[in-house]
């Protein structure tokens, strides 16, 4: 990101923020640009990385966070002669269906010649 100054000259804030990401940030926090934890020397002890993980672990290892599936146990259904019975006239019904629409379609071949 270039941005120009008061005096007209551009500045690179991104490659300013890069060639500087491991310096000491300033502030009481301990941290470098990046963000990472450092200790009095400037060694990294938590990266940012880490820190972002830790917290989304935290929000959803949470059990109440996470969405828990329901087990659901499904019964045989019960199938009485009148089922059956029924199913067997509905066949009927079906067969019947597909007997007239094979007659309309040749129906419709003798009507196109």
């Amino acid at each position: 990101m270039k941005v120009k100054t008061a005096l007209g000259k551009t500045l690179d804030m991104g490659g300013l923020i890069q060639r500087n990401e491991k310096i000491r940030a300033v502030g009481n926090m301990s941290v470098n640009a990046r963000g990472d934890t450092i200790d009095s020397n400037g060694k990294i002890i938590k990266s940012a990385n880490e820190k972002v993980a830790n917290s989304y672990s935290k929000t959803v290892g949470n059990k109440s966070a996470q969405v828990q599936e329901k087990k659901v146990q499904r019964q045989k259904p019960v199938i009485s002669k009148e089922d059956v019975e029924l199913k067997d006239v509905f066949d009927e019904y079906d067969q019947e269906d597909v007997m007239i629409e094979q007659v309309k379609k040749q129906q419709r071949g003798k009507n196109d010649n």
